[in-house]
């Protein structure tokens, strides 16, 4: 595996802007965290595992959070939906709870945030959402349903919300990563068989075409792009950062 990129913001640079990030204590989103402050933004995270502890399915805690975040750090420039859990298993075999936990964070929180900093961002007529998918959203994956499904939704809800907001001069985007290296990968590699550089014929999965597993760091700056003004013109986007694994779909 290559040496993790590691960002400067040169020419992307945020300084002033308020930013909030959801799933911000690790992985991606902590790459996200890194990302912004070094560009210049001023950071709020929502996590579970943030000493605040936000659990996003929450719509009232996050309403709390998002209105404490701007009275502590001023209004929100920018937001990044980066919170989610993983769930794998063959349909046949999932639980209620699993499947609608899944929707309650993946789908349901993106909602939530969105909605809370919205709200506020249309007085201003200004803003940024971007919201990391997957891209499994687009291509079926055997034992990912409920995952795959709740980013499906996640990434057309996003689609929609900037297809409203865009009156306001508010841009939405979607990142979708593939197989990234994280806590969460490496959760689903010790459950699921296959290599995802190598691809698993037997779960109709094709391999990582670039030949290596994503960094954070590579999904962040694909955030730290089109939160930045360089972006400008760009919004209802779903960008694929998977190394090819999903041939360009």
């Amino acid at each position: 595996m290559s040496e993790p990129y590691q960002s400067e913001g040169v020419g992307l640079e945020l300084h002033g802007r308020h930013a909030l990030v959801t799933g911000g204590g690790r992985g991606i989103g902590e790459a996200v965290t890194r990302a912004l402050t070094g560009a210049g933004a001023v950071v709020s995270v929502l996590d579970v595992t943030e000493p605040q502890a936000v659990d996003v399915s929450d719509a009232a805690a996050v309403e709390h959070a998002v209105d404490a975040a701007e009275r502590a750090r001023g209004p929100i420039d920018i937001l990044v939906n980066v919170a989610g859990v993983l769930c794998l298993g063959p349909v046949v075999e999932m639980g209620d709870t699993d499947w609608e936990r899944t929707f309650a964070v993946n789908a349901g929180g993106v909602f939530h945030t969105s909605r809370a900093v919205a709200r506020r961002m249309i007085p201003r007529r200004k803003g940024v959402i971007v919201t990391v998918g997957s891209n499994a959203a687009g291509v079926p994956r055997a034992r990912m349903a409920a995952y795959a499904a709740s980013k499906a939704a996640a990434t057309m809800f996003t689609k929609c919300l900037g297809l409203e907001l865009a009156q306001y001069g508010i841009r939405c985007n979607v990142v979708a990563p593939g197989s990234t290296d994280t806590e969460m990968q490496r959760a689903m590699s010790s459950i699921a068989s296959g290599d995802p550089v190598a691809g698993a014929p037997e779960l109709f999965r094709v391999g990582i075409p670039l030949g290596r597993v994503a960094d954070p760091g590579d999904v962040a700056e694909a955030v730290l792009f089109l939160v930045s003004d360089r972006a400008r013109h760009i919004t209802l986007h779903d960008l694929y950062v998977d190394g090819g694994a999903s041939l360009g779909v």
